[in-house]
């Protein structure tokens, strides 16, 4: 009889119901362990070889050789050591065109800054002009980037004449000559320095000088160079020679009686036009030529204004005379003295760093927007290479500097044919047109300097890292105080030795973490960083996220125990401590400390009746277990598990557990 429904779409007892099937249950199935391989088995030769490779050729740049023929090969190297080989026999009418325009651009950027930058570094200002000749010819033989332009920077310039102001006791003004045969032998090891840097791939060491230590540095140098720069602009003839916030201050103020007011009100109108032509040229990009050209428009009308009103005469000090012609040799003026060797090698030390980072960066910020590539070991051979032949012709520290670079840019330029026709108008300057500087005022130069240096100072820049990291903003701080209030080379070396002590820091401390899983996956986090993810009972999952080795190891012995500790004393049962995970995933290397650290880890974990595991240790380290093992069997297969979850499940299992 066929039974009825009940009104909630059941059915009554007088159902008629099927015949009753067979149920099968499954047995449970053992939890799926993949075995932890090693890596390969590999030579102690190959392992360096390939440790090296990856330390100084990690671009390996001579992958492009490989099954070429022995001619072509030739020719390929000759190319990679002369990069201008590439693009000259492409060139064309269309693309000189182009060069020329921002050659004659940056070349009026150029004599300007040349002159300026030269009295920066207390030289005669034809170093500056000289500087600005040879220096690039040389760079578009060696040199890789198509928009970086060559020549004196503020930066270098302050360093280098500050640095032999204090390591001498004859002033520039003194002892001229001894002054410019220090600086050209400081330009020599600066460039002896940076080739071999190129040389031996060690470029890895500029690194040291991070874009906080670099910001900050630039920004105290820039409101030193500016406050120097009030001695030309009030007229002041005894000046300080310390590079000082105070010092500088007070020398400005104890002289007030030198201020000119005729220099004062020259220097204000200049520096007012030099200011509203950078600020239309920010404002409206298209019109960068403005800036480009305001500071020879200034030296034009300034020298002009000299010569009809006599300014001289109205205590407003020039340059005076300057003698035409290109740059004489000079590797008779180098001087090797014992007396004064320390203080040129030093100097050229930091030059040559700062020098080098600097025109890097620029040279990479450019090739960036343009998409092309930049060597950085090209650029390092030749700025330094450029440095050792303008030490032999009379010019000091160069490279590439950001704004005459950005004018380049700008400009349209192509290749680097674009410096060949800086310095070929800068050489008809030498020439032919020094006479026409006789007049140029000093107060003109000041305020060339003062803008261009404004533009170091990147507050939005400083800001972005308050917000991104406080470390690195503090580093950045540091470097801007440490130059204000001390001196060039000491807030350089506090924000290096901050940006080291924090690397040692990341070393020796590095993070560890608890993971948990989350519910409902095989995917184990942080329990800090993910509220979703919990302890699984029964077990700690502990993570080190840094190589292990000498110099953290007893900090993660203590942190490990103590965790241990505080488990131990926790005293809830229902989630008794059975296993000690350690997750080596994050561990990409570890010596022979390291290992240490994980046999004697053992020791308290067996102490408190639990047993520890390995997850996933990688190559090296797999490596470095399995020689352990050669000796004393301290880590049995059933210890190494491929992931966490394979691990609890496992483990788990073997306890009688309740699998999470």
């Amino acid at each position: 009889m066929e039974g009825t429904s009940d009104p909630y779409g059941g059915h009554n007892g007088s159902e008629i119901l099927p015949p009753m099937q067979a149920v099968v249950v499954e047995a449970p199935q053992p939890a799926v362990v993949h075995k932890v391989m090693a890596q390969p088995a590999q030579s102690s030769a190959s392992k360096m070889k390939g440790k090296v490779k990856e330390t100084f050729f990690p671009d390996d740049p001579f992958r492009s050789f490989k099954g070429q023929p022995l001619q072509k090969k030739c020719l390929m190297a000759v190319k990679y050591v002369f990069p201008v080989l590439e693009w000259v026999p492409g060139y064309s009418l269309s693309l000189f065109r182009s060069d020329l325009i921002a050659g004659l651009t940056i070349a009026s950027v150029a004599i300007p800054q040349g002159i300026s930058y030269a009295k920066l570094a207390d030289m005669p200002p034809l170093t500056g002009l000289y500087s600005s000749f040879v220096p690039p010819l040389v760079y578009t033989l060696l040199g890789s980037s198509r928009d970086l332009a060559v020549g004196p920077t503020s930066i270098t310039s302050l360093i280098m004449g500050s640095m032999l102001q204090k390591g001498v006791s004859v002033s520039p003004s003194a002892d001229p000559t001894l002054f410019l045969q220090l600086a050209l032998t400081s330009t020599l090891f600066a460039g002896l320095l940076q080739a071999s840097l190129g040389i031996l791939r060690l470029g890895f060491i500029i690194d040291f000088l991070s874009k906080a230590t670099l910001l900050g540095f630039k920004a105290g140098a820039a409101i030193i160079v500016s406050l120097q720069e009030l001695k030309d602009l009030l007229g002041i003839v005894h000046f300080t020679d310390e590079m000082n916030l105070v010092t500088v201050m007070a020398s400005v103020f104890q002289h007030t009686d030198e201020w000119s007011w005729q220099t004062i009100l020259m220097g204000a109108c200049f520096l007012v036009l030099l200011l509203s032509a950078r600020h239309v040229s920010m404002r409206w990009p298209e019109f960068f030529w403005i800036s480009a050209c305001a500071p020879l428009v200034s030296i034009i009308i300034s020298t002009v204004l000299i010569d009809l009103f006599k300014g001289q005469n109205h205590n407003i000090s020039t340059i005076g005379h300057l003698k035409c012609g290109l740059n004489h040799p000079s590797w008779d003026k180098l001087l090797f003295d014992p007396k004064y060797l320390g203080l040129t090698v030093k100097t050229g030390l930091v030059t040559g760093i700062i020098s080098l980072t600097e025109g890097v960066a620029v040279g990479r910020t450019f090739a960036s927007i343009r998409d092309y590539q930049v060597d950085g070991n090209k650029e390092m051979m030749a700025i330094g290479l450029m440095n050792i032949v303008g030490s032999c012709t009379s010019c000091y520290v160069t490279t590439g500097g950001f704004s005459r670079s950005a004018v380049n840019h700008n400009a349209g330029c192509k290749t680097a044919m674009s410096n060949v026709i800086m310095a070929l108008t800068v050489m008809v300057t030498l020439l032919f047109l020094m006479p026409l500087f006789v007049y140029t005022p000093n107060v003109v130069l000041g305020a060339i300097i003062i803008v261009a240096v404004i533009g170091l100072i990147d507050v939005p820049a400083a800001y972005h890292l308050w917000k991104m990291d406080k470390m690195d903003f503090l580093v950045c701080l540091c470097a801007f105080i440490g130059v204000i209030f001390f001196s060039v080379q000491q807030g350089l070396a506090i924000a290096v030795g901050i940006s080291i002590f924090r690397v040692l820091m990341q070393i020796t401390r590095p993070r560890m973490i608890i993971q948990g899983n989350i519910k409902g996956t095989d995917i184990y986090r942080n329990v800090h960083q993910y509220e979703e993810a919990q302890r699984v009972p029964g077990f700690l999952i502990l993570t080190v996220e840094a190589p292990i080795n000498f110099a953290n190891t007893n900090y993660l012995n203590e942190r490990t125990k103590r965790w241990l500790e505080d488990e131990s004393f926790s005293g809830n049962k229902q989630t008794e401590l059975r296993f000690v995970i350690f997750d080596l995933s994050a561990v990409p290397a570890i010596d022979t400390s390291g290992i240490a650290f994980l046999i004697d880890l053992k020791k308290p974990t067996e102490k408190l009746g639990l047993e520890l595991v390995l997850v996933n240790p990688t190559g090296e380290v797999m490596e470095k277990i399995q020689r352990a093992n050669t000796t004393h069997n301290h880590f049995r297969p059933d210890c190494l598990y491929l992931t966490i979850g394979e691990a609890i499940a496992s483990l788990s299992e073997e306890a009688n557990m309740a699998i999470p």
